[in-house]
Formats: C-alpha cells, sequence, structure tokens
C-alpha cells in the first residue's frame, strides 16, 4: 500500500520513483482519490527534479492505461497502424494529407486530433469546417472507417487517457507545464491510447514553436522517440521549421481548400511538400511499408499522382458524414469570408523573417481561433498567400491576404502581419526546412 504524500516526498527530494508508485499515483488521478493539491504538488517536484527515462515510460504507460486502449488485431488489418503527432504551428495542415497518403500506401491511420492552442492551429478545427463532418464518431464507425478507407481524422474522445486531462488541467493553472518528462506524457499517452504500431512525431523548432529554443525541442524529440519505443511503439521524431507559417495559408476553411488543392494537384508549396514527404516517408520504413526512404517517396508521390490519396480523403469525409463532392465543390460547402483585402508591404527588399507566432495570433485575433475554451470559431476568417521568407517584396506589394468577417477585424490584421514582418535590404540565409532526423 502507497501513501500518496509520500510518492510526493519522495520526488521532492530527487529520489525516482517506482512503476508501481506512478501507477498508484495515476490512479488516483484519474478516481479522484489523490487531491488536486497532491497532483499539483507532485507537478511542482517534477518541474524541479525531472524523471528519468524508465519512469517517463511508466508514467506514459500509466496515463495510456487510465483509460480505453483501442486494439486493431482482431480487425485483421493487412498493414501497420500508424499516425503522427505535430506539437503544433501556424499553417501546418500536414495531418489532412498525411493521413490519405499513409493510407494509399497500405498503412492504417486512426488518427485522434486536438483543437487549437494559443496561436496554433488544431486538426479538429479544420474538419469541424466540413459540413456535415462528424468529428466525434461512435467506436464502431472509426473502427469501421479505419478498415474501409484506411483513414479516420477525429477527435479526441473522453474514454481515452482521461488521467492526462485533469492532469493537464492543473498543469495549465500551475505553471508546470514546460516539463519535457510531463509534455512526453501527455502527448505519448494520448497517441498510444489508439493502439499504434508506428507513431511519427513533428517537433517544430522556431519563432512559432511551442518548444521556445532549439536545445529544448531536440530535448522534446529525443524524449518522445525513447519513450515511445520503450512503451512499445516504433517512435522516430523530425525537427522542423516553424520560423514562418509552414503554408501559404492559416485559417480552418482555407487550410482545408489549400489540403485539398494539394491532394489534386492544384499547387503544391514547396516546404510543406518537403515537410509531409519526409514525415510521411519515416512512417512508411519504420512501418516496413517501404524498405528505403527512396522507396518510400516514390511511392508517395504516386499515391499523389495517381489520385489515389486525393480519393481517400474524398471517401473519408463521406464516409463521416461530409458532403460526397468536397473535392470538386469546395465553393459550395466551405466558407467564405465576406472582406478580403490584402496587406501592403510597408517597404522594399527581402522577407527576412517573421515572428510566426504573431502570424498565429492574428487568426485567433479574426475569430479563428479561440482565446477561451468556449469561443466558437470563425470557419471562414484566416489568412492566404503568405510571403516566404527570402522573397523579393517592393512596398506596396502584398505580404499576405487577410480572410475576414468585418472591416475593422480585417485592418488590425494588416497591422499585425505588417508587424510580424520584417523586411530587409538583404535576403536572408534559408533555414532548413528539416534540422535533423531522431531515430530508435
Amino acid at each position: 500500500m502507497f501513501l500518496t504524500q509520500e510518492i510526493i516526498r519522495k520526488k521532492r527530494d530527487k529520489g525516482a520513483l517506482t512503476a508501481e508508485e506512478i501507477q498508484f499515483f495515476v490512479r488516483g488521478i484519474t478516481d479522484g482519490s489523490v487531491s488536486e493539491g497532491q497532483i499539483a504538488a507532485l507537478a511542482m517536484a517534477v518541474f524541479f527534479n525531472d524523471m528519468n527515462m524508465d519512469e517517463r515510460v511508466a508514467f506514459t504507460l500509466a496515463m495510456r492505461d487510465s483509460g480505453q486502449v483501442l486494439e486493431w488485431k482482431s480487425l485483421n488489418l493487412p498493414g501497420p497502424v500508424m499516425d503522427k503527432h505535430s506539437t503544433g504551428g501556424v499553417g501546418d495542415v500536414v495531418s489532412l494529407m498525411l493521413g490519405p497518403m499513409i493510407a494509399a500506401c497500405g498503412g492504417f491511420v486512426p488518427m485522434i486530433s486536438g483543437r487549437g492552442l494559443g496561436h496554433t492551429g488544431g486538426t479538429l478545427d479544420k474538419f469541424d469546417s466540413i459540413p456535415g463532418y462528424s468529428t466525434v464518431p461512435d467506436n464502431d464507425k472509426f473502427r469501421q472507417v479505419v478498415r474501409e478507407v484506411g483513414v479516420a481524422i477525429i477527435g479526441q474522445t473522453a474514454s481515452l487517457a482521461p488521467s492526462d486531462k485533469r492532469f493537464y488541467s492543473i498543469r495549465d493553472v500551475t505553471a508546470t507545464v514546460e516539463s519535457v518528462a510531463m509534455i512526453t506524457g501527455s502527448i505519448l499517452s494520448k497517441k498510444l491510447s489508439a493502439g499504434l504500431d508506428v507513431l511519427a512525431m513533428d517537433v517544430k523548432v522556431g519563432s512559432g514553436a511551442f518548444m521556445p529554443s532549439y536545445e529544448k525541442s531536440v530535448d522534446l524529440a529525443e524524449s518522445i522517440v525513447t519513450v515511445g519505443n520503450g512503451a512499445g511503439t516504433l517512435t522516430s521524431a523530425l525537427l522542423t521549421d516553424m520560423n514562418e507559417s509552414l503554408s501559404p495559408w492559416a485559417g480552418n476553411a482555407l487550410e482545408v481548400r489549400g489540403a485539398i488543392d494539394y491532394l489534386t494537384g492544384k499547387s503544391r508549396p514547396a516546404r510543406l511538400h518537403e515537410v509531409t514527404m519526409s514525415l510521411c516517408a519515416e512512417m512508411l520504413v519504420l512501418g516496413k511499408l517501404a524498405a528505403t526512404e527512396t522507396e518510400a517517396r516514390a511511392k508517395l508521390q504516386h499515391a499523389l499522382d495517381s489520385g489515389e490519396a486525393a480519393e481517400r480523403f474524398a471517401r473519408m469525409v463521406t464516409a463521416l458524414g461530409g458532403p460526397s463532392d468536397l473535392m470538386t465543390n469546395m465553393d459550395k460547402h466551405l466558407e467564405h469570408a465576406p472582406v478580403v483585402v490584402d496587406v501592403p508591404a510597408l517597404s522594399s527588399g527581402f522577407a527576412s523573417k517573421t515572428v510566426c507566432r504573431e502570424i498565429g495570433l492574428a487568426v485567433v485575433s479574426l475569430g479563428g481561433g479561440r482565446r477561451v475554451p468556449t469561443d466558437k470559431i470563425d470557419f471562414a476568417v484566416g489568412l492566404t498567400d503568405l510571403v516566404e521568407l527570402g522573397q523579393p517584396v517592393q512596398a506596396g506589394q502584398p505580404l499576405a491576404r487577410v480572410h475576414a468577417r468585418t472591416e475593422a477585424a480585417a485592418q488590425a490584421a494588416v497591422a499585425q502581419i505588417q508587424a510580424a514582418y520584417t523586411i530587409a535590404d538583404t535576403a536572408p540565409a534559408a533555414n532548413p526546412v528539416i534540422y535533423r532526423t531522431i531515430r530508435p
């Protein structure tokens, strides 16, 4: 029998907790027998004294097992169950293409995604902008779509990793969120409850990233790879650039349009394409659906060029209640903002840097994100045609296009975007799109 306060004391005094102590504590988070004060105390002790990798694995597994863990063995799927998770950013629409592309290459993707947080967009909000699409199907429907289409992108159900929900909300109000050990457990407990064989992690680096520095991003990526593999799921991480919007579009319906244009071949912006292909290729190699990265990329390119990936997206949308003609009739189904204005550059030169976080916050201010969890999202608003770093611009030439509900909101966003871009006399050195890959 364990005493909750003795577990807290042990971590306070820099001890390493056993798997049994961690399981006992996490059970208490779930069933309410551990108080809010005790959870806050343990979180603060971990914040200052950290957890070693064995503790992190035990913590992740205990949180994963606090609720339902999906199983896929009984469906006898002819390929591996796989997913990717991104730490979030601006214009990061990768999931919308990655799921269908992986499905077209023989993987099965039960993607359980989240809503926007702070300045970052959420995959779930993007799908909510598709009329009729159900992000909360029952479990039977979810399994059926994964089996038949190869991909289903839905929202987190209350039955998955419930301990994380309570633990996170207490960390949020006690200034203990920024702990790599606890972030690792929070991300992985939710992802691994989906019963994955393979997980690719996209850890963002730069001014729009969740982690404040490159070193911290590396710490998180290494922690997730070690703990994910320690918990029995093949896990790799890519560190990718978030010093500017990943795609030219930011905002919910606008990103859905962009994703459909990408899948159908109408437009494939280079940076977005590189991040998407790299993450997909990593998954195919980990899941043994391709022997090498070169073979994986060839398979993925074929899935795009043949129209197979676009078809999987269309089938998923229809299977989950969305319109059957979304791919060919976007304008009929996706909302349009009534006010569309360009953001004129204030001087001539080169786009040399952006405060990417401010670009994300401009979308939030337009109504495309939440300030508090209960806010309703305006799916139509956002930004398109964002100028990439290194591009020459003339004074007066558009840096972006604002899609707004009102003229006043549009003008406020124009000023925000102008302030977020630095125009310099010389072109900046290019940021790498992918900084490094961390493998098991």
